[in-house]
């Protein structure tokens, strides 16, 4: 049966008609509803009592053996455990009936969500598409039945034809004309291959549109349900992938590599042949190409069809995006991925070692002398410099000038060298973007090097080739073996199509009183359309500057280019993105119970102030590390480190300055009259914990300690004890200590008692059953030693203690002859913005402070802060040592931070952009259902996610699949809260408002576009 390429008319068949069918044929009373369709006639019905099935009108173009295959079809997915819907019978027991020329099929309806219309797709829902894929193949893999054997425009080994049929019905010239090209492109991809594609029965049309979602746990739609196999025939095993990637193009357009993920979850159950994964992309764009063409046919034929006129910008999308990169590059990506050599003229690439211009060296000879087989004349030292992630002189955020490439290139000069060269491959600091959604062009796909200024340099061809372009701005030779070396910033003295030798003369660099850059390229040649034009289309807009492309690309880009660094006389010291090796390298040494954050985690080797950079100069906001009070990589607190260990380290037993130094400073922060006036430090706050709960008991002669429900204060035998936090261990209510007592967490929010804020009630009612609590331990001969209490509910999220909370309950402990011990190792050191100290947002004063995690800006420190008649008390349980605490490399460390937050004004940063940031969260929560109430002040705040605004229902698997698309977006953010659903925002210090602004923008984009 052959089918018209020019597109179908759908059947003349209505609601009401669909109605008596409904009747006539299936004996069911229903109200019908259409549905979209190019070429056929689709239908909801809907019986009295909410039940749905499906009416699907065949065109008459259709035969009866189709529909014999795509039964026996059904029946393989389901033996194989493929979601499908059932045909249902009509009333004489047979699955197809007739209504005049029309076969007519009801069958179940499928309830579920549309994941054509699901915007964003997370990498677990493309990978289960691939998974999906294979599927249908593996399935369908033994079916055979004539009514596979059919001609109809959307097998892939005729869309080429009858793209060029349709798209005369494109009236956008130019959109025409790039159709065209493309489908072009792909089918003269495509022709060498099609002898070695596998052919069997396939779906054919597995796509967003024909698979309904189910919402999972984790709250994503996921793919479950495969329907419509209208399309069903024999065709290539692999056009089954193609037509599913090209479907979830449009869900990110700008990412076409996203997809890709769906390739390798395909591979894992339908092993992918080498020609099948060459045929990949030129199938997607084929399938991108056909689907404009037929989607404007559609419109000519049936201009009424406004299913189809809502697909057109859908398939414009899919086109756009299936070209967003050359062909030859998204194939390379495809082979990547598989482990597959490239294509097979340049598989093997160039053997530099046999070139003339750098013959292999004997034994113990030395290396190739440095750039002089492009610039014989080139006299001095040739410095390769580091541009790279972790590269030293880099530091203190000098790669975010503009002008950091030229001040390392400049710094060469200045010791005397007469070229610097910025190696092949190498991910570029300098290049990295801050406040960015995606992550920058850092890689660079050649060698640029820069020559001291001066007279004019003879440049020489560094191999034997044939010049296939010249140009004012450089050359271009074939080398041989489907490779070309591009030459950029050079004055050419050779002509077109000249055959040149190894140290042939090629032109010269002209005399300058500035550093002269040149740059070398070696790129494969199906790299470019075209080939004499390839020195303009992958050279940088400036002369003799290299090109760039972005992380996700550069596993293409290295098989289309190679290092020219062999051919130069150089080191190679080309990068690729080690996250995966890293990861592996953890699992196999780590304990499981060991956290990670991230499904897929980024490697990260570099910070400064509030940004994480990956090893690929991926930049991200840094919302979470609190430790890092002033920031990543502050300079000062490294020179002072520096300096500090160079000069001496020892212990606290010994005498030197810096001890009382820091404890005096420490102490001048306290409330002016408070009797807090004696130090003792240690290494962490876990540390800072364990030894007020030590000191309150020996004060006080007590062992009770009382402790709030939900609450974390360390990972130490004795701080661990009074952590009650569920989160951080699921049985932490059951196995507490006899010495711990955990009384109620006020919570306005979520607690006994709730109220608004400034609700005095609240507090006064949880301070009470407080002192309830204490006086059954009294009466039980279990008097209290202490009470625990970070000064804001850090592990709710932020959380501020209501009204007068604080200062009941202190004075009730007190009453008891407890000791009252502040947490201040996450909410202390000016994070509230307005105070320097939590537990002075409750106007109280405790009788221990712990501290830690800021002060040291990520070097271990920590401290308990009390009153000498409380510390005295320690006498009575021995002498009191820390090996590192306090020893004069941490005291310098933490003086370098105090001066730091005092200096660059860091507590009113806290205050002024942590309320622009708690601003922007309360304007989302207007906007968006899922976010509830905003917690914290300063730069210690929590937004709580919510299913039920009401109930506070928990949204915990949305937020960990928010904080997942975040990271994709260029923010580091993650949850907290007994219910892991509160976003905790625990910056650097340093934040600013822009970046403030930029992590405010993208939960925004997330709530609006999904997770």
């Amino acid at each position: 049966m052959s089918q018209e390429s020019g597109g179908l008319v759908r059947p003349n068949v209505t609601e009401v008609d669909a109605t008596a069918i409904a009747s006539d044929l299936y004996g069911v009373d229903v109200v019908a509803t259409e549905l979209g369709s190019n070429q056929d006639r689709n239908f909801v019905l809907e019986a009295a009592d909410g039940s749905r099935t499906v009416l699907r009108i065949d065109h008459p173009i259709f035969e009866d053996s189709a529909r014999e295959a795509q039964h026996l079809a059904l029946d393989a997915y389901r033996e194989a455990g493929v979601s499908v819907p059932a045909v249902l019978p009509g009333t004489d027991g047979e699955h197809v009936q007739r209504w005049g020329e029309y076969a007519v099929r009801r069958s179940e309806f499928v309830s579920g969500e549309a994941l054509v219309d699901c915007g964003y797709l997370a990498p677990g829902v493309i990978r289960e598409f691939g998974a999906l894929a294979a599927a249908s193949v593996n399935a369908l893999a033994g079916l055979s039945h004539e009514g596979l054997d059919r001609d109809h425009m959307w097998d892939m080994r005729v869309a080429h034809e009858q793209t060029e049929r349709l798209a005369a019905a494109i009236t956008d010239d130019g959109l025409r004309r790039r159709v065209l090209e493309a489908a072009a492109e792909a089918h003269h991809a495509l022709a060498p291959l099609t002898g070695e594609l596998p052919v069997q029965a396939i779906h054919g049309d597995l796509t967003d549109d024909n698979v309904v979602g189910e919402r999972g746990d984790d709250t994503r739609v996921h793919p479950k349900t495969v329907l419509d196999l209208g399309d069903l025939s024999y065709g290539w095993r692999i056009a089954e992938l193609s037509v599913t990637l090209s479907s979830l193009l449009h869900h990110d357009a700008e990412r076409p590599v996203r997809t890709l993920d769906a390739v390798d979850t395909f591979h894992e159950a339908a092993p992918i042949s080498a020609p099948e994964a060459r045929a990949v992309w030129p199938l997607v764009v084929l399938r991108a190409a056909l689907l404009v063409a037929s989607g404007w046919r559609q419109l000519e034929i049936d201009g009424d069809n406004d299913y189809a006129r809502e697909r057109i910008a859908g398939e414009q999308a899919i086109f756009d995006a299936a070209t967003r990169y050359s062909l030859t590059e998204m194939t390379e990506q495809v082979l990547a991925r598989l482990g597959y050599i490239g294509a097979p003229s340049a598989s093997g690439g160039l053997d530099l070692q046999a070139s003339p211009a750098v013959p292999a060296p004997a034994a113990g000879a030395p290396a190739a002398s440095p750039l002089r087989a492009l610039l014989p004349e080139l006299s001095g030292e040739v410095s390769v410099l580091d541009p790279g992630v972790e590269a030293d002189a880099l530091d203190a955020g000098k790669w975010l000038d503009a002008e950091s490439e030229r001040d390392l290139v400049d710094d060469a000069f200045v010791t005397g060298a007469a070229a610097a060269v910025f190696p092949y491959g190498v991910y570029r600091l300098t290049r990295a973007a801050i406040n960015a959604v995606d992550g920058a062009e850092t890689w660079p796909i050649g060698t640029e090097a820069w020559i001291a200024p001066g007279s004019a340099t003879p440049v020489a061809a560094p191999l034997a080739g044939t010049v296939v372009a010249a140009t004012a701005r450089g050359l271009l030779l074939d080398a041989g073996n489907g490779w070309f070396v591009s030459i950029d910033g050079v004055a050419p003295t050779v002509a077109q199509g000249a055959a040149v030798l190894a140290g042939d003369a090629l032109g010269e660099l002209g005399e300058s009183d500035d550093p002269r850059p040149l740059s070398i390229l070696m790129c494969r040649a199906d790299a470019v359309s075209g080939l004499a034009p390839a020195i303009l289309t992958l050279a940088a807009p400036e002369p003799g500057r290299c090109q760039f492309v972005a992380p996700e690309r550069v596993a293409g880009w290295r098989r289309l280019t190679q290092d020219p660094a062999t051919l130069l006389g150089l080191p190679s010291l080309s990068q690729r993105d080690e996250a995966g090796d890293e990861l592996a390298r953890r699992a196999q040494i780590f304990a499981s119970a060991q956290e990670r954050y991230y499904e897929s985690p980024m490697q990260i080797e570099r910070g400064w102030r509030h940004h994480l950079v990956d090893t690929t100069g991926r930049t991200y906001v840094d919302m979470v590390n609190n430790v890092t009070g002033l920031g990543h990589g502050h300079p000062g607190v490294a020179d002072a480190m520096s300096r500090q260990i160079r000069i001496l380290n020892t212990n606290s037993r010994f005498l030197y300055r810096e001890l009382a130094e820091y404890s005096e400073r420490l102490l001048a922060l306290l409330p002016q009259g408070s009797e807090l006036d004696t130090v003792l430090l240690v290494n962490s706050g876990s540390e800072a914990v364990d030894l007020a709960l030590r000191l309150a008991q020996a004060a006080t002669g007590r062992k009770t300690v009382v402790a709030l429900r939900e609450a974390y204060h360390g990972w130490t035998m004795a701080s661990d004890a009074v952590t009650t936090s569920a989160y951080d261990n699921p049985y932490a209510l059951e196995n507490r200590p006899d010495w711990v007592h955990v009384a109620d967490v006020p919570n306005r929010f979520r607690g006994t008692y709730r109220g608004e804020a400034g609700d005095a009630t609240v507090g006064a009612r949880y301070a009470a059953d407080l002192g309830a609590d204490l006086d059954s331990l009294a009466a039980e001969g279990r008097d209290v030693a202490a009470f625990i209490c970070e000064s804001v509910l850090g592990n709710a999220g932020g959380v501020l203690l209501p009204d007068g909370y604080l200062r009941d309950a202190y004075a009730r402990v007190r009453t008891a002859g407890g000791l009252c011990i502040a947490d201040e190792v996450q909410v202390g050191f000016g994070r509230m913005g307005s105070s320097f100290w939590g537990f002075e947002q409750s106007g109280v004063t405790p009788d221990i402070v712990t501290i830690a995690k800021p002060m040291g800006n990520g070097f271990p420190i920590g401290g308990v802060i009390t009153s000498k008649k409380i510390a005295d008390a320690l006498a009575s349980q021995g002498q009191f040592f820390s090996s590192a605490g306090g020893n004069p490399l941490s005291c310098r460390v933490g003086i370098a931070v105090l001066d730091a937050m005092r200096d660059e004004r860091l507590q009113e940063n806290a205050a002024t952009v942590g309320e622009r940031l708690a601003a922007g969260f309360r304007e989302l929560a207007d906007r968006h259902d899922i976010v509830g109430p905003i917690h914290g002040e300063g730069l210690y705040l929590g937004v709580e996610l919510v299913r039920d605004r009401e109930t506070m229902e928990p949204a915990t698997a949305e937020a960990a699949a928010i904080c997942e698309r975040l990271r994709e977006l260029g923010v580091v953010v993650l949850t907290t809260s007994e219910r892991s659903n509160v976003l905790k925002v625990k910056p650097p210090l340093t934040l600013s408002a822009e970046s403030a602004d930029f992590m405010v923008a993208q939960l925004d984009r997330v709530l609006t576009e999904g997770w």
